[in-house]
């Protein structure tokens, strides 16, 4: 794992990942793979026969595999990884540009090109300060390995369709710390020496799933066990998590050190608390970390940024678009309304705290608005509120004239909006909300896949006025684009976009 391949075959092979869009058109591309003219692009013809002739990998080691799955850039150097985020994102920007410069609303039809120079700033993207071991979540599952061993614990090669998955361990990634490796590694001997099968398949029996590992900056551990129970009786079950604890306390797994053991029961693939409640099976409830002097308690299932370091990054940089005429320590306090929407546990609208009067957080999952509101209380901030709800629900009563977004004394300092949904964008009717309430005059979208759904959510947010579509407020502009990487070794970042009008 420490050479480095030449640098043609390092591009070569990752046309296997999702980085094609924008490596066939980048002057760098591959010259006996695709062409190196700028203004040409593949046709769909032949971008079909690329997708369906893959290079293969069999000569790789299942290391190497594994590791061209989970962090694809790992053989690239640092600032590479960089260079090919930036170009992708500037893509990305210049194809919005072009779409709202033709007033194109089929945007996720149309190929990925420069198009025309940026009307706005895209600022060089924000490196993150760790770039190995990094991640503060980790998921490992449990499938057959390279050996034939059902009870292998570690990441994915292949696919349920071709049926060629294979478990491998996770030792080598480099996004992942030590101590989630070693977690990993003392859950798969505990499971092996367990009598009870591993739970592959559900309609096939077995027990033992997978197991996620969170932690924070001072090292403190917490994992998460899931279990099917399929017909124990409760007694039974009782048994195996009376041996998971003795392992992980007093047995082997007692190196982990683990500050807190969480166990769950379920039949589904995936379930939240109150549909199958966690069991704390040793040690604390939770455990907390530091972003930008403020601390957050984490839950087995609260969303959290995994790279710390590179949230902060985040978090300052939507500080000065949401804020743009702070001194120059980015403290000056500016009154007014923070909107947060999609708040998750609050982060955004906590950090922001000290620079406005009031900030209105909106979360669909009830546990991390549950979260929300203890950390405000932990940080003893009181101008935090923080509601539970759809976000296509709630955000059209929190805009509306009657609101009282509107009627406190909150609404002379203006009202700010922040948004971070998920890969799925927003919902038209949260996009209709914001884009027809006037007092909203700067918006700031995070974005985690800008060439996806989110598109469309730019489209809407900065198309002419359109009454069928009852978009009927005054048009947002972009402004300034701030790409962030948090996550090093991957193709991923998070894009950062200021609206305003």
């Amino acid at each position: 794992m420490a050479y480095k391949r030449p640098f043609l075959v390092v591009k070569r092979e990752l046309l296997q990942c999702s980085l094609l869009a924008y490596l066939c058109s980048s002057a760098k591309s591959v010259g006996s793979t695709v062409s190196t003219d700028q203004g040409k692009s593949l046709s769909n013809k032949n971008w079909r026969k690329k997708k369906t002739r893959p290079l293969s990998n069999e000569h790789l080691s299942w290391e190497e595999r594994l590791a061209d799955v989970v962090t694809p850039l790992w053989r690239l150097s640092y600032d590479e990884q960089l260079e090919l985020k930036q170009k992708h994102v500037e893509k990305v920007l210049c194809h919005l540009s072009d779409q709202l410069s033709k007033g194109t609303s089929q945007l996720s039809s149309l190929p990925l090109t420069m198009g025309p120079k940026l009307p706005f700033p895209v600022q060089t993207i924000l490196p993150s300060p760790v770039r190995e071991g990094y991640r503060n979540k980790s998921s490992f599952s449990v499938n057959l390995g390279a050996d034939g061993n059902p009870k292998t614990v570690g990441h994915y090669v292949g696919t349920g369709r071709k049926q060629n998955i294979v478990c491998v361990s996770s030792h080598h990634l480099l996004n992942m710390p030590e101590k989630h490796k070693l977690v990993a590694r003392c859950y798969q001997d505990f499971i092996r020496l367990s009598p009870l099968e591993p739970c592959i398949l559900f309609h096939e029996g077995g027990h033992w799933r997978e197991i996620t590992v969170r932690s924070n900056a001072e090292g403190h551990t917490m994992a998460i066990v899931y279990f099917h129970p399929q017909t124990l009786a409760p007694a039974e079950r009782d048994i195996h998590k009376a041996a998971l604890v003795d392992y992980f306390t007093q047995g082997p797994g007692a190196a982990c050190q683990l500050h807190s053991l969480y166990f769950q029961e379920s039949s589904m693939t995936r379930c939240t608390h109150e549909q199958s409640p966690y069991q704390l099976l040793h040690g604390q409830p939770h455990i907390y970390e530091e972003v930008l002097g403020f601390k957050f308690r984490i839950s087995p299932d609260a969303f959290f940024q995994v790279n710390r370091g590179a949230a902060e990054v985040l978090y300052s940089a939507i500080g000065d678009m949401c804020f743009p005429e702070a001194d120059t320590g980015g403290k000056a306090r500016q009154g007014g309304t923070l909107l947060d929407i999609c708040c998750g546990t609050g982060a955004i609208g906590i950090t922001m705290s000290p620079r406005v009067d009031r900030v209105v957080g909106v979360e669909l999952i009830e546990q991390a608005v549950e979260d929300a509101r203890h950390n405000a209380a932990l940080n003893n901030v009181h101008n935090c509120e923080f509601v539970a709800g759809k976000a296509e629900v709630v955000v059209p009563g929190l805009t509306s004239p009657e609101s009282t977004l509107f009627s406190s004394p909150a609404d002379g300092g203006g009202l700010t909006a922040v948004v971070n949904p998920s890969r799925a964008g927003l919902h038209h009717r949260v996009v209709r909300a914001l884009r027809n309430q006037p007092a909203i005059r700067r918006l700031v979208y995070i974005s985690c896949k800008p060439e996806g759904e989110a598109m469309r959510n730019f489209r809407e947010l900065c198309c002419a006025p359109d009454p069928r579509r009852r978009l009927t407020g005054e048009a947002f502009s972009p402004r300034v684009a701030v790409p962030v990487d948090m996550f090093p070794h991957t193709p991923h970042c998070e894009l950062v976009l200021l609206f305003e009008r």
